[in-house]
Formats: C-alpha cells, structure tokens, sequence
C-alpha cells in the first residue's frame, strides 16, 4: 500500500463531520438538551432555542433533531417564504444570531410557529438579548422558546470517547497520546471522531503504531481545513 500524501489525507477527511445520533457523546453540559430532543413530539410548546460557543455540540444536536422530525433546515433567504407557506413540517433555523436572516421574515416565522404550533428549532452561540436584530420582534418571540444552554465536552468525556473508538477500530494507543490530543484539539465529540479516523487511516497507510509524532500531524491537517 502507498502512503497517503497530506494532501490526500486533507481531501479524504476534511470535510467528514460525523453528526449521528450514535456520535453523540451526552455530558453533564448538554444532557438536558439531549433529552428534550429526544423527547420530540413531545414538547410542551413549539419553539426550542440551544445556545453554545462554537464546537459544544449544538449543531450536531440540531442536525440529530432535524433527522428525527423531517425538519426543513432554513436558509437566510426563505424565512419569509416558509412562514407563508404555512404547515407544520418542522424548520430549523441554524445560527440565529449570525446568519444574516431577514428580521421581518424570521419574526413571521416564529409568530407563525406559535400561532400553529408548527415545532422550530433554533441554535445560537449567543444569548437572545445579544442578537444583532434591530428591533425587539425577533427577540420577544425567540425569548419564549425552551432554552438550554451546552457546554463543550470536558477532557475526561474526550478521552473516553478516544478511547471507545479506539477499541472499536482494535487500535492500542498510549494514554500518553491521547492525553497530547485533548489537551491540544478542538473541543468537540465531532472532532474525536474525525481525529479518530484520520489516526487510523495515517496508521495503516504507513504500517506504524500511532504515536505523539503521528497524532501531532494529524492535529496540524485539521488546523489547516
């Protein structure tokens, strides 16, 4: 077998984000936000809110979410068009407070949301006060959704989940190595899978254990994606 060049490695592997609901590793910081999700139809009202710096997991709940209720996922420019629409397939409404979404048109959707009770989910990094809208509607209507907040997973979750997905491929790392991964990575469950992947593939294509030299290469081809 050849050796997979940085820029194949790059290809293969940069644009993988893993976003099952298997991949999901629930923590102290995002179990209750877990549980209402899995809890849908189920909610008590129809809008939902997850906030989270980037990399806490919101977007990879969301997509689990979207899944699950055959939701629409919104664009900037169709806000207004499925607030016209009507219904009651469910929508998603990614980055909230930095998509660039027409104010009139997301405040059509939340009303109409409430009005017929058509479940919206939306995600953030920020708290609803901070939303750069320049009028109160959008933010009066957001603030009475369900709100949970996530935290990013500590370093015990990470190199737990290391060291499951590890196994699960038969791979014996040093704890010495996991332990350089999570202290210099991105702090996500969606990057413990893909480091994961890259580890393995870069271990094969070379015929060697993975080692601190191989996991720091492998941290510096995801810096550059």
């Amino acid at each position: 077998m050849s050796p997979l060049t940085k820029e194949q490695l790059i290809l293969d592997l940069g644009h993988d984000v893993a976003q099952t609901e298997d991949d999901f590793m629930v923590c102290a910081g995002n179990e209750l936000a877990f549980a209402h999700v899995m809890a849908f139809p189920g909610w008590a009202a129809p809008m939902t809110l997850l906030v989270g710096a980037a990399k806490s997991g919101k977007s990879h709940l969301a997509r689990i979410w979207a899944k699950r209720a055959g939701a629409v996922i919104a664009s900037a420019d169709d806000v207004e068009a499925l607030a016209t629409s009507g219904g009651q397939q469910p929508v998603l409404v990614e980055d909230t407070d930095r998509n660039g979404y027409e104010e009139a048109g997301l405040f059509h959707l939340l009303n109409q949301s409430m009005r017929d009770e058509r479940p919206i989910l939306m995600t953030a990094r920020t708290q609803v006060g901070e939303w750069p809208y320049r009028t109160n509607d959008v933010k009066s209507r957001a603030r009475l959704a369900a709100h949970f907040s996530l935290t990013a997973p500590d370093d015990i979750l990470l190199s737990q989940m290391f060291v499951k997905l590890f196994a699960d491929r038969q791979l014996s790392v040093d704890p010495k190595v996991i332990s350089y991964l999570v202290g210099r990575m991105e702090r996500s469950s969606e990057e413990v899978v893909a480091l994961v992947e890259l580890l393995d593939r870069m271990s094969l294509s070379r015929g060697r254990a993975i080692t601190r030299a191989i996991a720091a290469e492998a941290l510096a081809i995801r810096s550059e994606r």
